[in-house]
């Protein structure tokens, strides 16, 4: 890595390339084979993270096609394409996935693929493989395996470690289990099981920097303890529905309304009658606006098609009159969003 950028020494040259936005990275990696290597290296993403050029791009996978991620650059409303996932798994579904240490991780999961001749789902068991994908080197690898096959399970970033919990072994068969991994020693241990289960998916959410663990239908949320390593249950009454935060806040789509929590009830921001019809899409916070992307339309005739979408609506909740508009659709990917989540680079 000499001779990157002529009369400059290679450490000023690497914080010039720093400032340069991600997207265009594969062209720079055009220029030279000292470019390429520079591009792809720690220094050049550290150098990111001192001049202040870090961005936040958001992660979405679909059914649509096999196993395929997209990030989407909301300065350049664009989305790129990433190297498909290596599982050998076909249709990785129902899977956890998170982000830290500027890397992508995909947990878990079964397979959720269409028997070529009967039409059906064809049944598959809970996987405990992790993979990560990092996006210097624009490649996947294998990380210790969970010791509890899962899916449809929470799965959150907590103090710099995944915490994963509960969630099915199998089609039938739920499990309080819980786990934590060390990313830097890549390694699991096990934490104490919840205190609740139920044979329903769960969701593990963020909020005031504790985990939130949520069974779709139940009032009960289940609260980690990060420094005693420990759960304990809270009676909030949340609203169901598609779930998310922005700024610290927690938002409920709900019977065609986008509500914001509050510690008594909930609040009326804004419609979401466009959605109500919607299934499978996913809702997530992203730089302080809340995200609805994807999904499938039901048909108003019992013999009609489903409508695969890719479409991104995005609510601008911090505005004195929430408001929606509409971000560039999912290139070449549409239908059920199976995982989706924010990469800080």
């Amino acid at each position: 890595m000499s001779g990157l950028i002529e009369g400059l020494p290679d450490a000023i040259s690497i914080r010039c390339l720093a400032f340069v936005p991600y997207y265009l990275h594969p062209k720079l990696e055009l220029v030279s084979r000292s470019w390429k290597a520079a591009i792809r290296s720690t220094e050049l993403f550290r150098a990111r993270q001192e001049v202040g050029s870090s961005e936040d791009l958001l992660c979405v996978c679909s059914y649509d096609p096999n196993n395929t991620w997209k990030l989407y650059d909301p300065l350049q409303n664009l989305w790129m394409t990433l190297p498909e996932l290596p599982s050998k798994i076909k249709h990785l579904a129902n899977f956890g996935v998170v982000s830290t240490s500027q890397k992508l991780f995909v947990l878990g999961g079964r397979g959720d693929a269409v028997d070529p001749v009967t039409g059906d789902r064809e049944e598959t068991s809970s996987t405990n493989e992790v993979w990560s994908f990092d996006p210097v080197t624009r490649m996947w690898s294998m990380r210790a395996p969970m010791l509890v096959p899962r899916s449809m399970f929470a799965c959150c970033v907590v103090d710099g470690k995944i915490v994963v919990a509960g969630g099915f072994t199998s089609l039938s068969k739920s499990t309080s289990q819980a786990e934590m991994y060390d990313i830097e020693k890549d390694v699991w241990i096990p934490l104490p099981d919840l205190l609740h289960t139920r044979d329903s998916t769960c969701i593990g959410l963020m909020i005031g920097g504790k985990m939130h663990i949520m069974y779709g239908g139940v009032s009960t949320v289940q609260v980690f303890d990060s420094l005693e390593l420990k759960w304990r249950v809270e009676y909030y009454g949340w609203l169901p529905g598609h779930k998310a935060v922005v700024g610290g806040s927690l938002y409920t789509m709900s019977q065609g309304l986008v509500f914001k929590q509050e510690e008594r009830g909930a609040q009326a921001v804004v419609s979401a009658s466009q959605f109500v019809q919607r299934i499978g899409m996913a809702m997530v916070g992203f730089r302080g606006e809340l995200y609805v992307i994807g999904g499938i339309v039901r048909p108003e005739r019992f013999d009609g098609d489903l409508v695969k979408l890719s479409d991104v609506h995005v609510l601008k909740v911090r505005n004195e009159k929430p408001s929606w508009y509409c971000a560039a659709p999912t290139s070449r990917c549409s239908g059920t969003i199976l995982g989706c989540t924010v990469l800080r680079i």
